[in-house]
């Protein structure tokens, strides 16, 4: 099993310090950047797709540090309505496909993306508790005649590269659980798209991540190493909290997704925070979920996620790499 980190939390530093990073921290396993959401700060797409020579090079950035490049990360919307955001995101996934077959890289990690209520919609809405018929018309609209023929085409696509595409499984999406996942799974007749098992977007939403990782079994192609802390305002709000506000003008350019949107503003007091591994569950927990993982392919690549807005980008990988070394037995 390779345990590493996604490297969108080092953006600021060039690639090779970027990886050296990880590998100062007992951490062998990385996962770039490719598009979607974020820029593609550590990877330089154009040169890898026309060069050999670079791909060999940047290959080697890896290497030698002791580092594999395990995953490309696109995450966004490839099946948002509107036809620009919508166009950029899904053409980041097949580029990603395209990107990481060249470089030897069998996984790429992204979202399933949501549509609109129908075919006039510009926003995103996402329905999970269908219970009149209004909401069923926009789901069947939103499976039946946005996602699954996107998906089929990157099935398809990822088949033709051998590469296996890995589905977070992440609320505010169409496939955000088990269920959705094999859903889509078995409308597009997947061997080569499956899951990313984070479980930061299971925990606040009441799922089990050891019974999902073996209730999926081998739909599970890749895992995220990333925490929910579940805080006391849960008990008087839930974990539905809505309580999210507009960023200010000058936290905008730190929380840009891609140029056109940006991320809400978390509440105060939240249900519900993400943190660094072992700040939600211990390392005991964590060793059980990695038990799980490895069952499933003793090869997974497991990369942390650090979005703990508690501790600094060091300190919280720092802190993360820690656990999961430990819980790991390293």
């Amino acid at each position: 099993m390779k345990l590493g980190a996604y490297t969108a939390c080092l953006h600021d530093k060039p690639v090779a310090e970027a990886v050296q990073t990880l590998r100062d921290l007992g951490l062998d396993s990385a996962e770039i950047n490719s598009g979607g959401f974020l820029p593609a700060a550590h990877l330089p797409i154009e040169q890898v797709r026309a060069s050999k020579d670079t791909r060999d090079e940047y290959l080697d950035v890896f290497t030698s540090a002791g580092v594999t490049l395990t995953a490309l990360n696109c995450n966004g919307n490839p099946l948002h309505p509107d036809p620009e955001v919508r166009e950029k995101h899904s053409n980041d996934v097949r580029e990603a496909i395209e990107i990481a077959a060249l470089l030897g890289v069998k996984r790429v990690v992204t979202m399933s993306g949501l549509p609109g209520t129908n075919s006039g919609a510009t926003l995103p809405s996402w329905t999970v508790l269908p219970w009149e018929s209004a909401s069923l018309d926009a789901r069947d609209y939103q499976w039946n005649e946005v996602a699954i023929p996107y998906w089929k085409d990157i099935q398809a696509r990822a088949s033709d590269a051998d590469v296996k595409v890995c589905i977070e499984m992440h609320p505010h999406n169409l496939v955000y659980n088990p269920s959705t996942m094999e859903r889509l799974a078995t409308e597009i007749n997947a061997t080569h798209v499956g899951a990313e098992m984070d479980p930061s977007h299971l925990f606040w939403q009441g799922i089990d991540p050891v019974l999902a990782v073996n209730s999926l079994g081998d739909l599970v192609y890749n895992a995220a190493a990333k925490d929910t802390r579940i805080n006391e305002a849960a008990k008087v709000n839930g974990v539905l909290d809505d309580r999210f506000g507009r960023v200010l003008p000058s936290d905008a350019d730190a929380l840009s997704l891609g140029g056109r949107y940006t991320l809400s503003r978390w509440p105060e007091n939240a249900s519900w925070d993400f943190v660094a591994v072992g700040r939600g569950h211990d390392v005991a927990w964590w060793g059980e979920f990695l038990r799980a993982l490895e069952k499933v392919d003793p090869d997974m690549a497991v990369n942390i996620e650090h979005e703990d807005q508690e501790l600094d980008q060091l300190e919280g990988l720092r802190s993360a790499a820690e656990t999961l070394l430990a819980a790991a037995g390293r």
